[in-house]
């Protein structure tokens, strides 16, 4: 029988919403004050939810300190603490939250100890989340 196991993780960025190929009375009137030159920062929460079979032996779906470094490793040391627009991944896309969902999904997709990744949810404020799954 599959079973989930999830793991919520926190990281603070800032980032600043502008599509060079608009104009800046575009990007104004789409990413509104998202659009401040100076950017803005968010605490995002950040859930994992790895899928798999319950190991007969462990009766876990991941080892949760694995899955900890795992995290920890491919996207808290990445992105906590930094200006999302200067990563590499947001090189060819605006850093929106969308953006950074998908990111933290193809860094963790192959990645996983056990189990397969089916899902990344990131919360931006209280009222805005974003979620990227296995198709």
């Amino acid at each position: 029988m599959r079973a989930g196991f999830g793991r919520r993780y926190m990281l603070s960025a800032s980032h600043r919403l502008h599509a060079e190929a608009l104009s800046a009375e575009q990007n104004r009137a789409t990413y509104g004050k998202c659009n401040n030159p100076q950017g803005h920062g968010h605490n995002y929460f950040v859930e994992v939810l790895v899928g798999g079979e319950v190991d007969a032996e462990t009766g876990m779906v991941v080892d949760m300190v694995a899955l900890d470094e795992t995290v920890r490793a491919r996207v808290i040391d990445r992105f906590d603490h930094t200006n999302l627009n200067l990563d590499p991944f947001f090189q060819d896309c605006v850093p929106t939250t969308e953006n950074l969902c998908r990111a933290v999904f193809e860094l963790l997709k192959d990645a996983m100890p056990a189990g397969e990744l089916d899902m990344v949810r990131v919360e931006e404020t209280e009222n805005n989340f974003f979620e990227c799954s296995r198709q």
